[in-house]
């Protein structure tokens, strides 16, 4: 079967499907990952063919503004997205709402296939608004309020994309009333561990596990990072992932102190703040794959995306939550709910002796340990990617 796969955002919402991918193609399927041009050497990595899609730009517009142009120009490059050469198009959050104008103009059978929650239930709100609770009819008003928030934001791109496919005039209300209407299958991608699969949801909408990213199976962890290691107590890993472009001086020096008064040593990640520092007690990486590091570390200071908070979880390491923005307060919220993270510092808020006190807390207070290692043990009896090829092979018939 040819299966092409269409994600867009940040390394966070592409990475899982190179996981995804990868084990469609060892059980046998072709498979096409169509994402931003910055990560065709993350998919061809994992042996998947790569289709080019425009990168999200950020810089010092405003974010909704800056979403929107982004939107209209991913609208613009699903005209060539070769759909028609597929058997099967799967779907993420940021790309369901144009890929299924796309498969109706080819014909192509589509499933959604989603790293985080987007339909309306009543155990929690819109992972997008945080993570406190408006309770049951209000977390559900709140999810229907979202999901108009997002038809809004693709109205104009979904109108062009119709257009250019020759395809009639249609709101996105009406697309999303036939979508339920006809039960599109949507696959979540996450742990059931992290985050229970809402009783009050449809038949259709399955949770079946994480979708790790691809990593080699020779990938071995740097040289001076294994000497780092070994010459000492266990470290702190302290990265923001896609976060805080620019304010790596800021946010190197505040690691440094908060692990200093601590008494920790730190590995920091760069990342796209660009995190650095020198010193015995603390070494700079770059790109590590987490499911190689995370194990070796004695707690991971995160932005709390949906990957990285699944990540600390799965190698049983305690976390402290740092969220910036988006769907990351709601996935701290549910690290501290499991008891492997203290309450989340907000991004805006953190400071050396914030980050201090946390980290104090975790590393030494095994009561977040054993939560994180219990965590752990039900994680790893998921078989996510191997759950989410079943259920494509069967959709296929």
């Amino acid at each position: 079967m040819r299966i092409l796969i269409a994600a867009a955002g940040s390394r966070g919402d592409v990475a899982p499907y190179t996981g995804l991918g990868a084990a469609l193609r060892r059980a046998g399927h072709e498979v096409t990952l169509a994402a931003p041009d910055g990560f065709a050497a993350l998919v061809k990595e994992a042996g998947l063919e790569f289709h080019g899609l425009p990168g999200a730009r950020g810089g010092e517009r405003q974010l909704l503004r800056a979403a929107a142009e982004y939107v209209t120009e991913l609208g613009r490059a699903f005209v060539d997205l070769p759909a028609s050469s597929a058997d099967l198009l799967l779907l993420s959050t940021t790309t369901a709402p144009l890929g299924r104008h796309l498969a109706e103009a080819t014909g192509t059978p589509t499933m959604g296939a989603y790293v985080v929650p987007a339909a309306p239930t009543g155990d929690f709100p819109p992972v997008i608004t945080g993570a406190r609770s408006l309770g049951r009819l209000g977390n559900r008003t709140a999810g229907r309020f979202a999901l108009r928030m997002a038809d809004r934001l693709y109205a104009g791109a979904v109108a062009d994309l119709r257009r250019g496919l020759d395809l009639s005039p249609l709101t996105p209300h009406a697309t999303r009333r036939r979508q339920e209407r006809e039960g599109w299958p949507v696959l979540h991608g996450f742990s059931t561990v992290l985050l229970p699969r809402p009783a009050d949801w449809r038949p259709g909408l399955d949770v079946v596990g994480t979708w790790w990213p691809y990593v080699d199976e020779a990938r071995r962890l740097p040289a001076a990072l294994e000497d780092f290691l070994a010459a000492g107590p266990r470290p702190v890993f302290i990265g923001f992932g896609s976060m805080a472009a620019g304010q790596g001086e800021r946010l190197g020096e505040l690691a440094v102190r908060a692990l200093r008064h601590a008494g920790l040593r730190g590995v920091l990640q760069t990342g796209a703040a660009g995190l650095a520092a020198d010193g015995d007690d603390v070494l700079t990486v770059g790109d590590v794959p987490h499911e190689l590091l995370f194990p070796r570390v004695a707690a991971v200071v995160h932005h709390a995306g949906a990957g990285t908070s699944a990540a600390a979880l799965r190698a049983g390491v305690p976390a402290v939550p740092v969220p910036v923005t988006a769907d990351q307060p709601f996935w701290a919220g549910r690290l501290a709910a499991l008891g492997a993270a203290p309450g989340p510092i907000p991004f805006r808020s953190l400071t050396a002796e914030t980050l201090a006190e946390a980290l104090g807390r975790v590393v030494r207070r095994q009561t977040y340990s054993r939560a994180a290692a219990s965590a752990a043990r039900l994680m790893a009896a998921e078989d996510g990617a191997g759950t989410a090829v079943k259920a494509v092979e069967r959709l296929a018939g």
